[in-house]
């Protein structure tokens, strides 16, 4: 018998007959009630996509009435596969070779799969790229990954392609033996034009997405976070301060510690959040005088992530020994922003 490629999974479909004598309110809470193993939530997801049908009719709203005598068909879509699957996603490869390979993250990629980015991610790209050469060490989701940046931030990111390779960045890695610089573009500028940061971040209890500074310096609560700076630029006079207070500035962070949303969460604490962070900005304006504030004020507020590049990278390499180092130019979109707050 010849050998046959493996079909897809096709989706599924449930079918149900509303009962004349219905009285539910809701279409979801009635089919939760029938189909016990889908929640409501997962149920109102599913028409809002367009996944439940009516007599052939698509219904429209999760709260819709239920139709006496009218067949429901619900159709479900295959599960996700366990394991990420390659995807021909174009990368900027800065530097391969056997054991790594360095790539430049454009902005909206995820570096791996997780809840709301399961497909299009950095993984998915590399896995297709490497062709079975993808250090599976690091795990199912993560195969290769030995660092991340966030979704929204730019610039460059190493995964290894061999379990030696894995191995030797986790342990620069861990060790923090390694050359990280962000180049950050935040409203004002901190009080101290350079300086260390180094305190504790533990996930905050108002917005478990947040990380904010542990206040008890004594506490060993949250996971120490170290970060050197120095202000590059700065940009115009912020309206109703002291003269000489910026309006936005350039900060060069160097990481000593690699901690999630790190260099975000250390610049709102010193009062100078990221220009366009959803999360740590609350996109407030940059409140900036002068006959082009108007101007830098509306690009400020247009900008769509976080304003954050990991512009370089380097570290010996963990199996040849060569010192390897990386620069990253701005991008476009960063480059954009910055020529406009350099007219305040």
């Amino acid at each position: 018998m010849d050998d046959a490629e493996d079909e897809p999974e096709t989706a599924l479909e449930r079918a149900i007959v509303a009962p004349d004598d219905i009285d539910a309110a809701r279409v979801d809470a009635w089919l939760a009630a029938a189909w016990p193993d889908l929640s409501r939530a997962r149920l109102q997801g599913l028409i809002g996509a367009g996944m439940l049908s009516a007599d052939g009719a698509s219904v429209a709203a999760a709260k819709d009435k239920p139709r006496p005598g009218a067949l429901y068909v619900l159709t479900l879509p295959p599960p996700a596969p366990a394991a990420p699957q390659p995807e021909a996603i174009a990368l900027n490869v800065v530097f391969e070779d056997p054991d790594l390979i360095v790539i430049e993250k454009p902005a909206g990629m995820a570096v791996h799969p997780a809840p709301g980015s399961m497909t299009g991610t950095l993984v998915n790209a590399l896995l297709h790229h490497c062709q079975g050469s993808l250090a599976g060490i690091g795990g199912v989701a993560r195969p290769g990954i030995v660092h991340r940046i966030d979704k929204d931030t730019t610039g460059l990111v190493v995964a290894a392609k061999t379990d030696a390779a894995h191995a030797g960045l986790s342990k620069l890695f861990a060790r923090h033996d390694l050359e990280r610089v962000y180049y950050a573009v935040a409203r004002g500028a901190p009080k101290a034009r350079s300086g260390v940061i180094d305190n504790r971040l533990v996930r905050s209890g108002e917005d478990r997405r947040k990380f904010v500074v542990v206040r008890d310096a004594a506490s060993d609560a949250g996971k120490r976070a170290i970060t050197r700076y120095w202000t590059m630029e700065t940009y115009g006079q912020r309206a109703e301060a002291p003269a000489g207070t910026p309006a936005a500035s350039l900060i060069e962070c160097r990481l000593e510690t690699g901690r999630t949303h790190q260099i975000r969460a250390h610049l709102a604490h010193l009062g100078c959040p990221l220009i366009g962070d959803p999360l740590y900005g609350k996109q407030r304006a940059l409140a900036a005088v002068g006959p082009h504030a108007a101007e830098a004020d509306a690009a400020a507020r247009a900008f769509p992530r976080q304003a954050l590049h990991a512009a370089i990278l380097g570290f010996v390499h963990p199996v040849s020994g060569q010192t390897l180092r990386f620069e990253s130019a701005t991008p476009a979109d960063i480059a954009q922003l910055l020529q406009a707050l350099r007219t305040l």
